[in-house]
Parts: C-alpha cells; structure tokens; sequence
C-alpha cells in the first residue's frame, strides 16, 4: 500500500493511534547544529497528550548524556533513559546478552561517545590513542593480543591504519574475537554535502578478514530488540519516525511498527514514492506538522 501523506484532516487521527513515538534525530529534530522549525512545541504537543517518546539515533560518537546537553541547547526535553543510541545499544549487547568477559578488553574504531557506554558498563577499550603513523618497516609492532575479546566498529573522526590493522589483526588471527559494529550507514550528513559513514570504515575489515560483524543500529532488529525490552513497547501502538528509507523506515517495517517518514532530511517525496522503496506507512513535510494540526 502507497503512503499516506499526512494532513491537518487527518493528523489528529494518525496521532490517536499510538501510545509511544520513537524518534530518528538528525534530519527528523535537527539538521546539524539547528533545531528543525516547530519540533520542540510538536514533541511538547505530543507529551501533553501522554504520549511517550523514545529517541533513537545511529550516532555512536555521543554518549547519552552529552545527547541530554544537546536536546537541552536545542530546547528539546529529553531524559538519558529516553535516548538509545547504537554505542548504548553495543554497550548493552555486550554486557547482557553476550555476557562479555570484563577480563579482557574492546578495541574500539569509534568516538569518546562509544567508549563512554562501553566503560559505563564495566568494559575497558583500547584504541584511543592508535593514531601514530606507521610504515612498511614498522608493521610489526601490530600483533595480536590475548587481552582483545572484541573488536567494535563505529564512526572515527581520528581513523588511521595502525587502527584498521590493529583491528583486523585480532579478527583475523582469533576467531573468538567478537566483530560488533554500531551501525553500517554508508553515508553522514554533515552541512552541505554528504561524507563517509561509519559503514564506510566498516567496509574496510569486512573485506580485509572476510567476517561478517554483528551490527547494532538501523535497519537491523538488534537495537530494536533492545528498547522493546528496556521500554516493554507494545509494536501495534508504536511508530518509527525517521528520515531515511533504507535506516529508519526499514527498522520500523522489520520490527512490526508502523512508519512516518519526514522530507527534512535524506528522503524526498520522490524517493517514498518509488514503489521499489520501502514503504513507508505516513509521509508529511515535517514533524511540525503535527504540531500545526493542534494549534
């Protein structure tokens, strides 16, 4: 079935219909450092009505709280425990699921955001400081260590090869070695172009050590495993708000929600329409225009 495109005649209704709203941030609430016009009172709107809000962002290089910070900046009420980011969602994989040995360590390709949730839960990281240049003469100060019982992947603003080789050495030598990646967005909207997403690196190990990594954020089902639980969601009574078909949308799908798809991001009105593309339940210009159909 094709979108809906929402309207002030029937927002009110599409409103009605659920008791909780998860949130993609950028290009949903935000586009870089400015806020999205009428996004505040829209998600202010929607808590007067009992609404619960869940905000849920592939972005693995700010920790949860420092999210809190921005949402307040931005003048957006938000809590730490209604933020789930991809390096939250790592975080609680390998603690509770995977149930990772705290004797050994993380190597992490990522920001301070990631490791901040990987050590607020009792996992030590290495790799922060891998940034030193390397040759063909000094290759062999990388090798493998007994101490890395897990390789995670995520966005690195400081990426450099003693990283990426660092990381494949203990992949490849030591099939126990867990391959945990945030995400796998192939892009990053930044200002006026698009850049490198942290799939992009990604793409780099999965070639070189011929593993598949276990990938945390959207579209996949793992992160939305873990906010069910955490937020005991009813799937029936919940949307997926987002900006882009292939992350957003398709988590929402994959996980039996329902779906708004916002054009202030990555997704034009072309783009949702394409019946190849996956589709989404509702379409509106955005998120403030349910704001305006309560005004």
């Amino acid at each position: 079935m094709a979108p809906t495109k929402l309207s002030t005649h029937n927002a009110n209704a599409f409103v009605d219909q659920f008791d909780t709203f998860l949130f993609d941030c950028d290009g949903v609430l935000w586009r870089g450092p400015t806020v999205i016009d009428g996004v505040p009172e829209t998600l202010a709107m929607l808590r007067s009505k009992g609404k619960r809000l869940i905000f849920v962002t592939n972005n693995s290089s700010t920790s949860r709280s420092d999210y809190v910070h921005k949402f307040t900046k931005l003048g957006i009420q938000a809590s730490v425990d209604e933020i789930f980011s991809s390096a939250y969602a790592t975080a609680v994989y390998l603690h509770d699921v995977a149930k990772f040995d705290t004797a050994k360590k993380a190597y992490v390709i990522g920001g301070n955001g990631l490791r901040h949730e990987l050590e607020a839960v009792g996992i030590a990281t290495l790799g922060r400081s891998d940034t030193q240049n390397i040759s063909p003469a000094t290759l062999d100060e990388i090798v493998p260590s007994a101490d890395i019982g897990a390789v995670v992947c995520g966005l690195d603003y400081d990426i450099s090869y003693r990283k990426l080789a660092t990381a494949h050495v203990n992949l490849a030598n030591n099939p126990d070695c867990l391959f945990i990646a945030t995400n796998d967005d192939r892009t990053l909207p930044g200002g006026k172009h698009m850049y490198p997403g942290s799939g992009s690196l990604l793409s780099v190990l999965t070639h070189s050590t011929q593993r598949t990594p276990l990938v945390m954020g959207k579209p996949n089902t793992t992160m939305l495993e873990c906010v069910i639980q955490k937020c005991a969601l009813d799937p029936p009574r919940t949307c997926m708000v987002g900006d882009r078909l292939d992350t957003d949308i398709l988590f929402g799908i994959s996980g039996g929600l329902s779906t708004l798809c916002v054009l202030t991001g990555v997704a034009s009105e072309a783009d949702i329409l394409a019946p190849d593309a996956p589709q989404a339940t509702f379409y509106t210009t955005s998120l403030s225009d349910l704001g305006k159909s309560h005004m």
